[in-house]
């Protein structure tokens, strides 16, 4: 059986190989496969975003697919950014900004209160 993995993440990518590998007689990532997908990630869950991210790469491909979505959800910033971490700071992926962003707003918090 194949499992076509929706992520560009080469990261992602390699710790999913390494995990589920085994199982599968094929583990492709979407660009590995040929496939260019741009999913709006507009779920209010990371639950939600990789079901997007997976019913797309399966309705184009026909195969098994496997998402995540992930980020960093800020218990000073009452969950923040959440699943808009990769856009945090407006654009999507820029993570010296976002990461910038996130320690402004962070600003005066003590470091044990930043979990």
């Amino acid at each position: 059986m194949k499992l076509m993995i929706a992520s560009n993440n080469e990261h992602k990518i390699r710790e999913i190989k390494a995990i589920v590998g085994g199982y599968f007689d094929e583990v492709l990532s979407q660009r590995e496969a040929g496939v260019t997908l741009d999913v709006e990630e507009n779920g209010s869950t990371f639950a939600e975003n990789a079901l997007l991210k997976a019913q797309a790469l399966f309705d184009v491909t026909g195969c098994a697919a496997l998402a995540d979505d992930s980020g960093l959800c800020v218990d000073a910033l009452e969950g923040a950014p959440g699943v808009y971490s990769a856009r945090f700071a407006g654009g999507h992926g820029d993570d010296d900004a976002n990461n910038a962003l996130l320690l402004k707003k962070l600003e005066g918090v003590p470091e044990e209160k930043r979990t």
